[in-house]
């Protein structure tokens, strides 16, 4: 057994089993800077060992596999610094999700628990992923005036339907059977499971070891829900989504649903969907990551990004002063600037 120690992320290598363990737990293992770094090495390295046959991610802790990026350091460089280390941040840590998705070798993501954000490029990306019943999959972006990135705008447009558009503007959080519905995971398998797998990774192939633990999914809670969130995610504009969502005054979810739109960010949930609107025309992953950059540059520098990070985070008031206030409020020529390319470098 070689194993190498971080303080933030630890490599084991076990047999045919190389192993990257997520080590921040009381941060539900956010992601740094250096995190990103240290893993796209150690993949760079196990990419080329032939005794390293499958890459498994987990997460240390109860609580869950990673809660997203590092928000605080990002917010710190929004309010008081000049975009640099947030620029090499999203750099970095947008190659290492392309390099997940193009890894040569099985990547398995142990998805157990909270996967946020930055937790749904680490492993969405992957060629295995796994939930369990303890699984709370999302992208909360649009609630702290950011807008999905780490490549989920293009995993969210690859879904049939609307149910990606849904996600990405609401921000929802769902359990495992949606997160498979969703395209965001693949297979289910108990957590009390996940240690006999994890076992079994170690001398078996990834396909073999994962069928013989996997189970039948609980049933999806969003699939008696597809129908209405189709029709009303169809619209072009917010505001028509909004009116789509209280059509029927019977349909308490959807009512719901507009409801928490409303509470997000506007600009964000515009720019949202005007990048979901964008990348379903891109031809790559790489060219979707490309537009990401762009997009969150721009959002680091907004109003919105400072004050929803404050009002959620920081001081914890959860009541973000958005500007502007509602989705009739905002220009579309706000909007379009979010994706204009000189943003980029600080």
């Amino acid at each position: 057994m070689e194993s190498e120690t971080t303080a933030e992320v630890m490599f084991d290598r076990r047999g045919r089993l190389g192993e990257i363990a997520l080590d921040r737990p009381r941060a539900i293992n956010a992601l740094t800077h250096d995190m990103v770094t240290l893993i796209r090495r150690q993949l760079d390295e196990w990419a080329e060992e032939p005794g390293v046959e499958t890459v498994v991610l987990l997460g240390r802790g109860e609580r869950g596999l990673c809660a997203g990026g590092d928000i605080v350091s990002l917010h710190a460089d929004a309010t008081s610094g000049d975009g640099a280390a947030s620029l090499a941040f999203w750099r970095d840590e947008y190659a290492l999700n392309a390099a997940i998705a193009q890894f040569p070798k099985p990547y398995v993501a142990f998805m157990d628990g909270i996967v946020l954000g930055g937790g749904v490029g680490l492993s969405a990306h992957g060629s295995h992923r796994i939930v369990t019943e303890r699984s709370k999959v999302g992208l909360p972006e649009t609630g702290i005036g950011f807008i999905p990135d780490v490549g989920a705008t293009w995993l969210l447009t690859r879904v049939p339907g609307r149910l990606g558009t849904y996600l990405a503007l609401s921000a929802a959080i769902v359990g495992a059977a949606d997160a498979i519905m969703a395209g965001l995971a693949d297979t289910y398998v108990p957590s009390d499971r996940l240690p006999r797998l994890l076992l079994a990774l170690e001398t078996a192939d990834a396909d073999v070891a994962i069928a013989a633990h996997a189970a039948t999914a609980p049933a999806a809670e969003l699939d008696a829900a597809r129908g209405w969130i189709d029709e009303a995610f169809a619209a072009h504009s917010v505001p028509g989504i909004l009116a789509g969502l209280r059509r029927d005054p019977a349909n308490g979810m959807a009512l719901a649903v507009a409801d928490t739109i409303e509470q997000k960010s506007p600009i964000a949930v515009a720019v949202t969907l005007e990048s979901l609107n964008r990348v379903a025309a891109l031809p790559s992953l790489n060219a979707a990551l490309e537009q990401e950059l762009r997009v969150s540059m721009h959002a680091l520098r907004s109003h919105d990004f400072a004050e929803g990070v404050r009002a959620q985070v920081i001081d914890r008031d959860r009541n973000p002063q958005w500007e502007p206030r509602s989705a009739s409020e905002v220009d579309q020529g706000r909007v379009e600037a979010y994706f204009e390319p000189s943003i980029s470098a600080p």
